[in-house]
């Protein structure tokens, strides 16, 4: 009787850890990383004002439910953001979680790798690699974590947000063949939001950490122009939300006007919230003033509005 009562017990707390009191953390891909090297270094992880992840060597998701009474059956793969050489993971990856966790929308943080020529093969295409592979793995599973398989977003801020949109400009409907039934999804999200993102890897108006750090400071004209999203909007491209201050000094407001443009140029649904002040890496703007924190409210009804699947 006391080791029936023992097994229930871990059963339980099995269960409970699978629910909405923790997230579930999931390494990406099943076996051998693509593009990665073998050397010595390690993930650096530091809680300071917030906390920063840099090094990645282990993509990995963290899947957040909300409660099941309150779910809606949609969720969202989060993109942090660090301009490609870091990642603020609770600033705009696990706070933004909990917050959709709120109102019934599931919640993936992406913990993705950042481009390194000394860990990675083909440190530029690393990072939208790993955000395939997320969107897949979600779709895989959504089932069991119950999300509408046709309901399943990306998100991303800052460099994050550039990682978002090549995901919605560069994406396969999945290999059928392959021996890994992971890979037989889908790689399209179903919806786009981005914040205050790079877009545009042009000289005039780059975020030059953020090209530099993905492509190099030389980099070769065929990946400025591939990573330029605002030029390589699909018309099966998804619907999609931006937001961005006007005083933005590190990620111009005109990155988010030009992907506005890019996306009405193929008829793509788009919403765009521009605010005149907030500067950049607003988030949720918890202890900040001003009219950015209108963002959240927008961002939620324009969630609770986009079609369902028959």
């Amino acid at each position: 009787m006391r080791s029936l009562l023992l097994l229930t017990c871990v059963l339980m707390l099995t269960n409970l850890s699978m629910g909405q009191t923790g997230p579930l953390t999931l390494t990406i891909y099943p076996g051998e990383v693509p593009f990665q090297k073998e050397t010595d270094i390690t993930e650096v992880v530091q809680q300071n004002d917030i906390l920063v992840i840099s090094k990645v060597q282990l993509p990995q998701i963290q899947v957040f439910l909300p409660a099941k009474r309150s779910a809606t059956g949609k969720a969202v793969i989060i993109c942090p953001g660090g301009g490609y050489g870091v990642l603020a993971y609770d600033w705009e990856g696990l706070d933004i979680a909990k917050w959709l966790n709120s109102h019934g929308i599931a919640a993936i943080v992406l913990k993705y790798r950042l481009p390194s020529a000394a860990t990675q093969t083909r440190p530029h295409v690393v990072p939208m690699s790993d955000g395939q592979r997320a969107i897949r793995l979600v779709r895989h599973h959504a089932g069991e974590w119950g999300i509408d398989p046709d309901q399943i977003g990306i998100m991303g801020f800052s460099a994050g947000g550039h990682l978002a949109s090549t995901l919605g400009t560069h994406f396969d409907s999945g290999n059928p063949g392959d021996a890994d039934a992971v890979e037989h999804q889908s790689s399209r999200p179903d919806f786009m939001v981005l914040g205050y993102p790079v877009i545009s890897f042009t000289e005039h108006i780059t975020h030059i950490g953020s090209r530099n750090n993905l492509l190099g400071k030389e980099p070769d004209p065929q990946w400025v122009s591939y990573f330029s999203n605002e030029t390589q909007v699909r018309a099966d491209s998804p619907p999609t939300f931006l937001f961005h201050s006007q005083d933005d000094k590190a990620v111009p407001v005109e990155h988010s006007l030009l992907m506005y443009q890019g996306l009405l140029e193929k008829q793509i649904p788009v919403e765009m919230h521009l605010y005149p002040t907030g500067g950049h890496g607003f988030s949720l703007s918890i202890n900040k003033e001003g009219t950015q924190k209108g963002w959240m409210e927008s961002l939620i009804t324009w969630i609770q509005h986009l079609p369902t699947s028959p």
